[in-house]
């Protein structure tokens, strides 16, 4: 699907409504890459006009801050925020809850300031305004669990945007024990991602897998590409990738009207 740059939009003298900030994980991981296109098929379904900046993205700086290098982070942020003023972007919408705290929380003190929105925050704002239409679909009945990210949740308070869209697929939400403000971290936070386990009993991921199963969901609902990777594989653990299915709340909606 053609997906324009904003230098090309620019170039047209196009004016959009959004920028789709894609992230590391949904230009470079297989898995986030089906979220990514999911999202932007759903964006041309209600006709939003949205650009991305491709090639002249650069990682947010999230990792290196988080593992403690500053100097990279403000190296890549300003970055950014020099090309994101430069097409004097104003609104961004963000699939990974990482680059949406990055960006809406700590862009600002280096001279970033734009809105910027969760997709599941966008997604439910088109519910509302009605120009996206869900109506149940293939999900309705559907017994699925919902695993609230560290950094749209804990960090940001955004509970209800994905649990309201879960509503309007009409499934049957099935909450685990440790969700909302005592959710458990998938693993994958605070640049955990990348580095090897510390010592311990349990991998963090292989716990929540197992939280997930008590709940007896067929769909785990996620809305970060780190938490999607880090809960399959703690399901392929317990060999049940199988039998219970990782998706993005973009990629059920998007099926959904499929």
């Amino acid at each position: 699907m053609p997906v324009r740059t904003m230098a090309e939009t620019t170039a047209s003298g196009i004016d959009i409504e959004v920028l789709f900030w894609v992230g590391c994980a949904g230009s470079f991981d297989a898995r986030a890459q089906r979220v990514t296109k999911a999202f932007s098929q759903l964006l041309e379904k209600v006709g939003v006009s949205f650009a991305i900046l491709g090639n002249e993205e650069m990682c947010t700086g999230d990792p290196a801050r988080r593992a403690g290098n500053e100097f990279i982070f403000q190296m890549l942020a300003l970055q950014n925020i020099n090309t994101l003023n430069m097409y004097s972007v104003k609104k961004i919408v963000t699939a990974c809850p990482h680059c949406f705290n990055t960006l809406k929380n700590e862009y600002p003190a280096l001279g970033g300031h734009y809105e910027v929105v969760h997709h599941t925050q966008f997604l439910l704002q088109l519910l509302q305004d009605g120009r996206l239409k869900v109506e149940g679909g293939s999900y309705a009945g559907s017994k699925i669990t919902y695993h609230d990210s560290c950094y749209l949740g804990r960090i940001n308070g955004e509970y209800e945007a994905p649990r309201k869209l879960l509503a309007a697929l009409e499934t049957d939400l099935i909450e685990m024990k440790r969700c909302k403000t005592n959710g458990l971290c998938c693993g994958a936070g605070g640049a955990q991602m990348f580095k090897e386990d510390e010592p311990g009993d349990k991998r963090i991921n292989i716990a929540r897998a197992e939280e997930v199963l008590t709940t007896s969901a067929n769909i785990v609902a996620a809305n970060c590409p780190f938490c999607i990777t880090m809960i399959t594989d703690g399901l392929k653990d317990k060999d049940k990738q199988d039998d219970v299915m990782v998706l993005d709340i973009s990629e059920m909606i998007l099926n959904s009207l499929s």
